[in-house]
């Protein structure tokens, strides 16, 4: 096995980021006489997959797919969908060799291609999961992956602090913490993710666009903003272009807060035509209210049932969920255990008084330090004067 190969198809498979999803990210080389002869990766939905773009690009260059080891970076799938099987792809290519990176724990595959192949007399070779391939070719995937395994998506969440731990001024404001090159890196990982979550709070304070910008992208992310009562003003900016959710509190008629949250929505409504209203319904919770989801008066413990956000998220099959708002979001999301991932970017500065990533509510205390959450770092990076830092869940 020659892991260059591989490296080329992971890299094919990242141009698949913002265009295939729900399906995974797969990138296929085909190499024959230690030449790549062809070469592609997953096309958007109901498009060829990564090993039938491999085969045509050969094919149309000329070259006999006879005798080929196809480099792939997921099992190739075994049944029909909206594509047919890419394995009869290959078998009918007369591949001699196919070397996966990761099994497909999708149930319709999880190894039937595999099998598939095999059967057909094709040699295949499976990486451990332990080897450095395979880890990247999952971590690519680890949308898709948590989606089959667990049927809900991966969620990564995502703020900027200062060196003394502040993520905004005391108003609210945090434009801007971090340098140009660390605000890019963060449009790329924006890319990867079908939703963009923020919360009322930044929209008030920050007034984001909530967008993918500096990156070559197929297809924007869903804006998502969780706002229970409607206080997202009509001309925000983050309705400046494509899809935008506004997710509120689903209330009956006699709740205090129903008329004027109907009329705000109304208007919104009628302004966007690219805004969809989902309606979830709402947890009460003890301590002091998150500062950015309370509206005063009889609703001041009030607001959207996270979980229940999350549960529809996964029922549209979202793979990665992306995360960038306020203190008050961030410890809901903290507290009700839906966060996979954190990435952090750490600037050299000293803020003083402002506000924290996650104001927890006075419930949340610890009697012991061993109490607390379980993360691993996965890595530290420098972009220009500023630290990339990314911690998941064990």
């Amino acid at each position: 096995m020659n892991v260059e190969y591989f490296y080329k198809a992971i890299n094919l498979a990242h141009r698949a980021i913002g265009l295939c999803s729900p399906n995974p990210r797969v990138g296929c080389v085909l190499v024959k006489d230690d030449q790549i002869i062809g070469q592609g990766h997953t096309q958007s939905v109901g498009q060829a997959h990564a090993e039938v773009v491999a085969i045509r690009d050969a094919q149309q260059r000329g070259h006999d797919t006879a005798g080929t080891t196809a480099y792939v970076t997921l099992e190739p799938c075994s049944h029909y969908g909206r594509t047919p099987p890419c394995a009869h792809a290959l078998i009918v290519a007369r591949v001699a060799r196919v070397v996966v990176a990761e099994l497909d724990p999708n149930p319709l595959v999880a190894g039937q291609g595999v099998e598939k192949l095999r059967a057909a007399g094709i040699a295949v070779e499976v990486l451990p999961p332990e080897h450095d391939i395979a880890q990247a070719a999952h971590d690519l995937n680890i949308g898709f992956m948590t989606r089959m395994m667990q049927q809900r998506p991966f969620t990564r969440m995502k703020w900027a602090q200062s060196a003394d731990g502040k993520t905004a001024l005391p108003d609210g404001r945090s434009q801007w913490i971090t340098g140009a090159a660390a605000r890019l890196d963060g449009h790329r990982w924006r890319a990867r993710a079908d939703v963009l979550v923020t919360g009322i709070g930044t929209v008030l304070h920050d007034d984001p666009q909530l967008n993918v910008r500096g990156v070559e992208l197929a297809n924007q992310p869903i804006k998502c903003v969780v706002d229970a009562w409607a206080h997202t003003p009509v001309h925000a900016k983050v309705f400046d272009e494509g899809q935008v959710w506004l997710v509120c509190a689903q209330l009956d008629e006699a709740h205090p807060n129903a008329g004027a949250q109907a009329m705000r929505l109304a208007l919104l409504e009628q302004t966007h035509d690219h805004l969809t209203v989902v309606r979830l319904p709402t947890v009460v919770y003890e301590g002091d209210a998150h500062g950015g989801d309370v509206q005063g008066g009889d609703v001041q413990h009030e607001r959207v049932d996270l979980r229940a956000l999350w549960a529809y998220f996964a029922e549209q099959s979202f793979n990665e969920i992306h995360v960038e708002s306020g203190a008050t979001l961030n410890a809901a999301l903290l507290e009700a255990g839906l966060v996979d991932e954190l990435l952090m970017y750490l600037a050299p500065r000293v803020v003083g008084a402002g506000l924290p990533a996650a104001n927890f509510v006075p419930s949340v205390q610890l009697d012991d330090l061993q109490q607390a959450g379980q993360w691993h770092w996965l890595e530290a990076q420098m972009l220009g004067d500023d630290m990339r830092l990314r911690l998941r869940k064990k």
